[in-house]
């Protein structure tokens, strides 16, 4: 199987944690045959080999975008724009996909970069709270429920050809937590930090520029 057609076979068969806090809803548009396809179109064409590739590992998929699409970092006007995957959805724009392809575009594009690198997140579903996104970290309880089911996942996907240095999308907690799991688990060698993508939009948004440049300059090496 290419790299692709393992991914797809893992969103095809992915199911979503159980027994969570009542007030936490899950985001799970994998059991839509309609993402499904904009999911398999997604990696069948940008993933149809069996290179190795580094891992860019997220929070979890924000209800605007990867929790959306099916695809990590994708709103629905870039799966169309950037990705020429047509698509019904409301066009509603992520401020984080925003960034990712800005990076994307600095980076040599969409094919260029999807041939190099791999975004998941630390959690593989998304979750929200009185309508609003929840990060997996920020209900302890939480946090403490899902953690065999986020080890398990993120096994499942390094066995697609991880590379051994990965960059954490998240300078806090996201980081810390990513290194504390590595410790136990031995997912790569190193995991490095990078500013989240909503926190340059939302609190760095002058610096636009000068975030992008970073992340190309420790992806790409330029």
């Amino acid at each position: 199987m290419t790299f692709g057609e393992k991914v797809v076979e893992y969103y095809r068969t992915l199911l979503p944690p159980s027994n969570l806090p009542a007030e936490v809803k899950v985001l799970f548009p994998f059991s839509d045959p309609l993402i499904m396809e904009y999911v398999t179109q997604f990696y069948q064409s940008f993933y149809n080999d069996n290179n190795s590739r580094t891992f860019l590992i997220g929070i979890n998929p924000g209800r605007l975008g990867g929790g959306t699409t099916g695809i990590p970092f994708t709103d629905p006007a870039r799966l169309d724009s950037e990705l020429n995957i047509a698509n019904n959805l409301p066009k509603k724009a992520e401020l984080s996909s925003r960034f990712v392809y800005e990076v994307i575009g600095a980076c040599g594009g969409a094919r260029e970069f999807y041939r190099k690198f791999y975004i998941t997140s630390v959690c593989p579903v998304g979750f929200t709270k009185d309508a609003k996104n929840l990060n997996y970290y920020d209900l302890r309880s939480l946090q403490e429920q899902l953690e065999p089911y986020m080890v398990a996942e993120l096994k499942k996907q390094v066995e697609f050809g991880a590379n051994p240095v990965a960059y954490s999308l998240g300078m806090g907690k996201n980081i810390a937590y990513l290194n504390k799991l590595n410790k136990q688990h031995g997912f790569f060698e190193a995991i490095e930090p990078l500013p989240h993508p909503r926190w340059v939009m939302q609190y760095r948004l002058k610096r636009k520029d000068e975030f992008i440049h970073l992340y190309k300059e420790k992806l790409m090496g330029t």
